[in-house]
């Protein structure tokens, strides 16, 4: 028999450890467009393969319960020939609880962590909804969320140097 009670100092560790991370509550499709203007002209068959310009935004704000809604927002127009083939705009949110994680890493968890669990999904409504206009399943490639976010700090940063 032992002279201590509870765990000991490692497993505390490792159970403070386990309680730290990403929850996702909620899932939810904020907005969803679909333009197809050339209808059905545009679904023949064309030598010219379409222009595809890609957006990606992440937005994510505190809330008062204690929780994070994260935004992330994927379009994609494509052009042939000067003229409109498509354009399809989702922004798919979710809510998640965070916990664990220091104050300086928060936005980092926000803005690359989250939208990663949320990315498979906007990306399957693109693909529906691309296909249910009568073109092939349009699929996005996956979208390093890290890199992204380190550019778009770097040009942030880079801004308020040049505004000082």
């Amino acid at each position: 028999m032992t002279d201590t009670n509870g765990a000991p100092p490692a497993a505390q560790d490792d159970n403070e450890a386990a309680a730290a991370g990403i929850r996702i509550v909620a899932q939810f499709v904020r907005d969803l467009s679909f333009e197809n203007p050339l209808a059905p002209d545009s679904l023949r068959a064309s030598a010219s393969q379409p222009a595809i310009d890609m957006g990606v935004e992440m937005n994510a704000r505190g809330r008062a319960d204690g929780l994070f809604e994260v935004d992330l927002k994927l379009s994609a127009r494509a052009e042939r020939d000067g003229q409109a083939v498509f354009h399809v705009e989702v922004v798919y949110g979710g809510l998640f609880q965070i916990a664990g994680v220091p104050e300086e890493a928060l936005e980092q968890v926000l803005l690359i962590e989250c939208p990663r669990f949320l990315f498979p999904f906007a990306r399957r409504l693109i693909a529906d909804v691309t296909s249910e206009g009568g073109f092939p399943p349009f699929l996005i490639d996956p979208i390093d969320f890290a890199g992204v976010y380190a550019a778009r700090k770097a040009q942030a940063d880079a801004g308020q140097v040049g505004n000082a």
